[in-house]
């Protein structure tokens, strides 16, 4: 569905772009590009071109670091057992698989607990401290969670059982009373950088470990792989130490992945292809993400931490099966959100809340998210959770907070949880209507004129006779592109389709662009064959944005602008 895209020029101080040029003395659009995302000076954009791993900053700068590692170090040497505990997503089953292949090099009294999406849901839950008792573990290494478990660290105290809490979400009024909390986003923390993932929090922990027991780097810097999937699928900033952490990973992840990696690039077709942030978020996360949609998420870890090539072939396929019904939910129960929506006729409204109470509780937020991507308005999808309460997850749009929308009608829900984009919660049945005619006024009231739109930030202005291997080979340098670091969208003025363009599949649109100065170049515009009629282009000016790919086609190798998208 279309939108009023509202293209928009970033701001940047020319002034500093200027200096900086006189310093780089590269192309002056690589200089606006790197003063767009905080790059002022030569060092830095040194530092930004050849990201070292001595640049990360001592672990030991976060706060209960050296409490952590100790206690972790307690524990081998009194032959205590360790259950590693995590979230059922991607950032949480990375996490517990880095910390469990880390510690199983030295160590074998080694256990690790998801908790079930469906039953137990986020955080740490009363069954698995259970399970820890039962198998009794002395010490839990919770990753991805934990940071508001008030009444989780004190029944772990209870059952004497020590609690690490490594976390990367906000910190609520009060603060567990575990053993050690490591999460850079404490008010008392001083770590340079706070928005480290739950992996690279748990990446953090281990390397701490091996610089205080002066273990080779390697056993640390072997799992990068784990923490770049994890970078790309929670969707954090990629700057900063996560730049860093991304950038070695990813060389990992195309080098010489971990086994269970290896097996999902295998299976996916990409053993020849370089992987990049986008082929994490579209492809290899998704997959790790399905079974803690569908079944249960252990599945995932299970395939993460052997190093069976054998077993992997059977645990692969079962992930893969998992996945193939995620994809089957999930298009169906879009299919019918959206029918469901022109049956209420919502398109005047400024929020969208649907609810059914046979939608798999595993696939609403991809569903949200994709109603959100249709229509553009701040959404939530429920389903029955148990028998009279509702589930929902929400998805929001840039500018509305969708945290701070449900506080404001938080006296007809059960509980809740998020952050700007996105958030969970639970509600009482009877207080679904009450709920949706307060959020809906809410947004009425909070989505203005300018917020009402998509919009599209422009990096810069780019003429085709720029466009050559060189300055691709410079833009490739911005790698690896995601939040805070997107990849570059250009924009040209003035270009007209030639003869040579046609239809790829009934889809895609393969054009042949031509200036006023006759330079002609290859685009490629994705789903665009129903709207723009190849003929409707015809002899037309258009201005374009775009941005810039590498397409091979038999053995030529052509850089090609990617994605357009038409201002007329």
């Amino acid at each position: 569905m279309s939108h009023n895209i509202k293209w928009v020029l970033k701001e940047f101080d020319k002034q500093k772009s200027s200096l900086l040029h006189s310093q780089l003395k590269i192309n002056p659009i690589f200089c606006d590009l790197l003063i767009q995302r905080g790059i002022e000076t030569y060092d830095q954009a040194k530092s930004f071109f050849r990201p070292s791993l001595n640049q990360l900053y001592d672990p030991f700068l976060m706060k209960d670091m050296d409490k952590a590692v100790s206690r972790i170090q307690q524990a081998i040497l009194q032959g205590q057992k360790i259950l590693i505990y995590g979230d059922y997503d991607v950032d949480g089953t990375t996490s517990v698989s880095l910390v469990y292949l880390f510690l199983k090099k030295i160590y074998s009294k080694l256990d690790f607990y998801i908790p079930d999406r469906h039953s137990e849901g986020y955080g740490i839950s009363l069954q698995g401290i259970q399970y820890a008792q039962k198998e009794e573990a002395s010490l839990i290494i919770a990753l991805d969670c934990g940071i508001t478990a008030i009444e989780q660290s004190k029944l772990c105290k209870t059952y004497g059982i020590d609690l690490i809490i490594c976390d990367h979400h906000n910190p609520g009024p009060e603060i567990p009373d575990a053993y050690a909390i490591l999460n850079p986003k404490q008010n008392d923390c001083s770590y340079p950088f706070k928005e480290l993932s739950g992996c690279g929090v748990g990446y953090k922990l281990i390397s701490g470990f091996a610089q205080k027991f002066d273990m080779d780097s390697f056993s640390h810097e072997s799992l990068l792989d784990l923490v770049a999937v994890s970078i790309a699928s929670d969707i954090v900033p990629i700057e900063d130490e996560n730049r860093i952490l991304a950038y070695f990973g990813l060389k990992k992840l195309n080098d010489n992945p971990s086994s269970g990696l290896k097996k999902i690039i295998e299976n996916i077709g990409y053993s020849d292809k370089l992987i990049t942030i986008s082929n994490i978020v579209f492809s290899i996360g998704p997959r790790i993400n399905a079974p803690g949609r569908v079944t249960h998420a252990k599945a995932s870890v299970e395939l993460l931490i052997s190093e069976d090539e054998h077993a992997n072939i059977g645990l692969y396929k079962d992930i893969d099966v998992q996945n193939e019904s995620r994809r089957a939910a999930d298009k169906q129960i879009t299919s019918e959100a959206i029918e469901l929506f022109d049956e209420k006729s919502l398109n005047h409204k400024s929020s969208i809340v649907l609810a059914n109470k046979h939608w798999h509780k595993g696939v609403i937020g991809i569903v949200a998210s994709r109603i959100v991507s249709r229509y553009y308005k701040p959404t939530i999808i429920f389903t029955e959770s148990e028998p009279g309460f509702f589930a929902g997850s929400a998805r929001s749009i840039k500018g509305f907070n969708i945290y701070e929308a449900l506080k404001a009608c938080q006296s007809h829900i059960f509980q809740f949880g998020g952050h700007d984009f996105a958030a969970g919660l639970t509600i009482k049945a009877e207080n679904l209507k009450e709920f949706i005619v307060d959020f809906e006024s809410y947004a009425a009231k909070h989505i203005t004129d300018d917020i009402k739109f998509p919009k599209i930030e422009l990096d810069a202005c780019l003429e085709l006779e720029r466009i050559d291997d060189d300055f691709y080979k410079i833009l490739v340098e911005f790698e690896p592109f995601g939040p805070k670091n997107m990849k570059p969208i250009f924009y040209t003025k003035m270009v007209k389709t030639t003869k040579k363009s046609y239809v790829i599949k009934d889809m895609h649109l393969k054009l042949e662009l031509e200036n006023q100065n006759g330079y002609k170049i290859n685009a490629i515009f994705f789903n665009a064959a129903e709207d723009f009629p190849l003929e409707t282009l015809e002899n037309r000016w258009l201005h374009i944005c775009f941005h810039l790919d590498k397409n091979q086609l038999r053995n030529e190798i052509n850089v090609e602008l990617m994605d357009i998208k038409f201002a007329t």
